[in-house]
């Protein structure tokens, strides 16, 4: 007896859940100009991709050959027989080797567009990176060019402008050591570096040239947190420091009267831990604002907080 009112619970609570779900359903692709295949296709890619970047319950309505469905009224009357609270209507045109793709956010119930807007997509093959486009921008309800992020840049917005298309990065940027231990206790020092590395996906890898109270040369890795314009980040690096110290090769004792050598080790490995933040990472250029916290093995026992302000392309 009890296994069954455990059943039945279950099946309310699913059946509550369930009718709480928002539904979006998906008016049949109007297009102009391309074969059944890639209309199709579209079609399964816009469900899959609204299917992966919203909890919603999503529904693709079935076409029908004989009334197609290319207007806002068509679209809200089958998102009602759907039982939808939201419909989207996608229409695709090819004009030339472009095609032109416009896409409508329905509310079922008041009748007004949530959003509209298009794109350009130039060729087939990159329908799918911007139907991918099209869901980020239904699920946020935001329009098309406030989603961009890396791995979703369009061919369109490639060839917009200082928008980014290429992975490499190179730059410099320059700051202040702050001394916590060792540097001849120095309250600051000016710092600068040049780096070129490469970003794969989540991370970001490369080489530093840095002079920073001497010389050092990194290799650094970052794991970047988001793919979008404001992307922080936290990593780490290893290499080299040669620390400039002012007794480093002996100092002259008064009472003494006689030069004394200094055969402590002012160079040695070193690990840097590092922090900061990356903006309008989907351009072709970035600011960097960077903080590292650096431990060099030396007999000076140098540590340092280095701020520093940059640019990456």
């Amino acid at each position: 007896m009890k296994s069954c009112k455990m059943i039945i619970f279950g099946i309310l609570f699913l059946t509550t859940v369930l009718s709480a779900q928002k539904r979006i359903a998906i008016a049949p692709i109007h297009a102009i100009g391309l074969d059944e295949s890639a209309i199709v296709t579209t079609e399964m890619l816009l469900k899959m991709d609204l299917e992966n970047l919203s909890d919603a319950q999503i529904i693709q309505i079935a076409p029908d050959a004989e009334v197609p469905c290319y207007e806002e009224s068509c679209a809200l009357e089958l998102g009602k027989n759907a039982a939808a609270d939201e419909v989207v209507l996608c229409r695709l045109s090819r004009l030339g080797e472009k095609i032109i793709v416009q896409y409508i956010h329905l509310d079922v119930k008041s009748g007004k567009t949530i959003l509209a807007d298009n794109t350009i997509s130039y060729s087939v093959e990159d329908l799918d990176t911007v139907i991918k486009r099209v869901a980020m921008s239904i699920v946020r309800s935001e329009p098309l060019a406030k989603t961009a992020q890396v791995g979703t840049i369009t061919e369109v917005e490639n060839q917009k402008p200082l928008r980014r298309a290429a992975h490499k990065t190179s730059g410099f940027s320059f700051g202040y050591l702050y001394p916590q231990n060792g540097y001849d206790n120095i309250d600051d020092s000016f710092a600068i570096d040049f780096r070129a590395g490469y970003d794969i996906e989540k991370w970001s890898v490369g080489m530093q040239f840095a002079s920073r109270k001497g010389f050092a040369t990194n290799i650094y890795t970052q794991y970047l947190l988001t793919q979008t314009d404001i992307c922080p980040y936290i990593g780490g690096a290893f290499g080299f420091h040669w620390v400039s110290h002012e007794n480093a090769f002996g100092y002259w004792d008064e009472q003494a009267n006689e030069w004394l050598e200094d055969n402590r080790e002012n160079d040695g490995f070193e690990i840097a831990l590092t922090s900061g933040i990356r903006l309008f990472r989907t351009y072709n250029f970035q600011i960097m604002i960077n903080l590292d916290y650096t431990i060099t093995f030396n007999d000076y026992n140098d540590k340092a907080f280095v701020f520093t302000l940059g640019l990456l392309r």
